[in-house]
């Protein structure tokens, strides 16, 4: 997102599929983007970079990725800007994360840090990313 790189759990990576028609949820938190029809299944989409309250720049790509990610039997889409590849990445390598923030995130958000070749690369907790009240709103367009 943006020029950080960051990391998840390929475990959690149900899959990765190009932008889809996301459709707007009235009243919904502004970091929800919406919904969408996954092969009939009703996917509630976040976008990643305003939950983590990173800032867009005019001059970035416009959204190409949804990862469609299941955390604690609750499938979720996250817009992110691009998907590189799958790392393998011994658990000695990461590092815990720091106290203070990282890339402009709450550490809660962050399992840990490693370096690769291009750089830090910031392993996300997605089981963190939504609050237990958001996760409740979430579970709403199950019903939908």
């Amino acid at each position: 997102i943006g020029k950080e790189t960051f990391g998840v759990d390929i475990l959690m990576v149900q899959e990765i599929i190009r932008s889809a028609p996301i459709t707007a949820v009235p009243n919904s938190s502004d970091f929800i983007e919406g919904v969408i029809n996954l092969r009939g299944s009703i996917i509630p989409v976040i976008d990643l970079r305003k939950r983590l309250n990173l800032r867009k720049k005019a001059s970035e790509i416009p959204v190409t990725w949804i990862l469609i990610i299941n955390v604690d039997d609750r499938v979720t889409g996250f817009i992110v800007d691009s998907v590189t590849k799958v790392l393998k990445i011994q658990t000695a390598r990461i590092e815990p994360p720091p106290d203070i923030v990282v890339a402009g995130l709450k550490s809660q958000y962050i399992n840990g840090v490693c370096e690769i070749d291009t750089g830090l690369l910031i392993l996300l907790d997605f089981s963190r990313i939504l609050e237990v009240k958001e996760i409740k709103k979430l579970k709403e367009f199950d019903k939908k």
